[in-house]
C-alpha cells in the first residue's frame, strides 16, 4: 500500500491492478487504491474513450479518505484492448451489461462487508446500470452522465457536435471498421459497434442501441437501482445539459435522485466542461462534493450550484 502524509496520499500510483472475465470471457483490466480502514468500495465507470488512468489522482484522492477505489477500463479501451477495435464486436450495451458488472461483482465479492458504491462520467453513469449488481450500489455520484441523444446538446453548438459525432465519426468508421480517434487527437480508439449506438440514440436509448437483450429489459435495467444518487452537471458542458442528465435520471426511478447543477463562476472558475471534474484543479471545490456523497451519503454543507427539482 502506498504511503499517507495527513491523510493524504503520497503517489497517485494504484496498489495494485486486476483482471476479471466478462460473462463472454473478454477480460477486463483494472485498478485498485486501497484506502485505510473500512470505508467504502467505490467503482469509477470512465466516459466513452476515456482511458482509466485518467481517474488515477481522483482516485489516489478518494483512498487518501478512507475509500478503496477500482478503475477499469471497457474491451477494446486501454488496458482492456486485447483486441484491435476493428476486430471487436462491442457497444454501450456491452459495456455497462458485460464489463461494468464484471468489475462490480468482483469488488462486491472481494469486498464483501462493505458498503458498495460508484461513480460515472459521462456514459459511465449511463453504463453503471445497465449491469445487474448495481442493485447491490447504496451510493452512486454521476458527473456530465447522459447517453448522447443529440437533441439535449446545449443549443448554441449542437449543429457543430452534430456534424462532428453523428456524420463525421460514423463516416470515418464505416471506412476504417471502428474510429480511429487516436489519430484525430480525439482521445482513445473506438469499437464501431460504440460509435453506431453513439451516433443512432434517440430519446429512448432501448429501441436506438442494437444489443441481444429486449428493449423492455434493457429499459426496465436502470429501476432496479435503488441507490442514493447525487447526479452533478456543470452548466457550460455542452453533453451533460440539464434535459440530458434529466433524461437519463428518468430512468433511474428507484433511486433516491439529487440532481446538483454548478456552473463555474459557483466556485469562482473560468470553465469546467465536460471533463474537467477530475482535475487537480478542482481538488478543493468539486471533488469535497462526490467525497461527502460516497462517505457520508450527504450533500456537503454549502454545496455551490441549484439542486434542480
Amino acid at each position: 500500500m502506498q504511503g499517507f502524509v495527513d491523510g493524504r496520499r503520497a503517489d497517485v500510483g494504484p496498489d495494485e491492478r486486476f483482471e476479471v472475465a466478462a460473462a463472454d470471457g473478454y477480460p477486463i483490466c483494472g485498478a485498485v487504491w486501497l484506502g485505510a480502514g473500512d470505508g467504502p468500495v467505490v467503482v469509477i465507470h470512465a466516459a466513452t474513450a476515456v482511458r482509466a488512468r485518467y481517474y488515477a489522482r481522483f482516485a489516489a484522492w478518494l483512498a487518501g479518505r478512507g475509500a478503496t477505489v477500482l478503475t477499469f477500463d471497457y474491451r477494446g479501451i486501454g488496458e482492456s484492448r486485447s483486441r484491435h477495435p476493428r476486430a471487436l464486436a462491442a457497444g454501450w450495451i456491452d459495456w455497462g451489461a458485460l464489463d461494468a458488472e464484471a468489475v462490480l461483482a468482483y469488488a462486491s465479492d472481494r469486498w464483501p462487508g462493505r458498503m458498495l458504491t460508484a461513480v460515472g462520467h459521462s456514459i459511465g453513469g449511463f453504463a453503471v446500470g445497465l449491469a445487474p449488481s448495481s442493485a447491490r450500489l447504496e451510493r452512486i455520484v454521476t458527473v456530465g452522465a447522459q447517453f448522447a441523444y443529440w437533441r439535449d446538446y446545449v443549443p448554441e453548438r449542437r449543429l457543430g457536435m452534430y456534424l462532428k459525432w453523428h456524420l463525421f465519426m460514423p463516416a470515418v468508421t464505416r471506412l476504417c471498421g471502428y474510429f480511429p480517434g487516436e489519430r484525430f487527437g480525439w482521445l482513445e480508439d473506438v469499437p464501431a459497434g460504440v460509435v453506431r449506438d453513439w451516433t443512432r440514440m434517440g430519446p429512448r436509448f432501448e429501441t436506438s442501441v442494437r444489443s441481444g437483450l429486449s428493449a423492455a429489459d434493457l429499459g426496465a435495467r436502470h429501476g432496479a437501482t435503488r441507490a442514493r444518487l447525487l447526479a452533478i452537471g456543470l452548466s457550460d458542458d455542452p453533453f451533460g445539459t440539464e434535459a440530458a442528465t434529466g433524461r437519463l435520471l428518468g430512468y433511474y426511478r428507484n433511486a433516491a435522485r439529487t440532481h446538483l447543477r454548478i456552473a463555474p463562476g459557483d466556485i469562482g472558475a473560468a470553465e469546467i466542461g465536460h471533463f474537467a471534474f477530475f482535475h487537480t484543479r478542482f481538488a478543493e471545490t468539486l471533488w469535497p462534493l462526490a467525497a461527502e456523497w460516497l462517505l457520508a451519503g450527504r450533500l456537503a454543507e454549502g454545496a455551490p450550484g441549484r439542486v434542480v427539482a
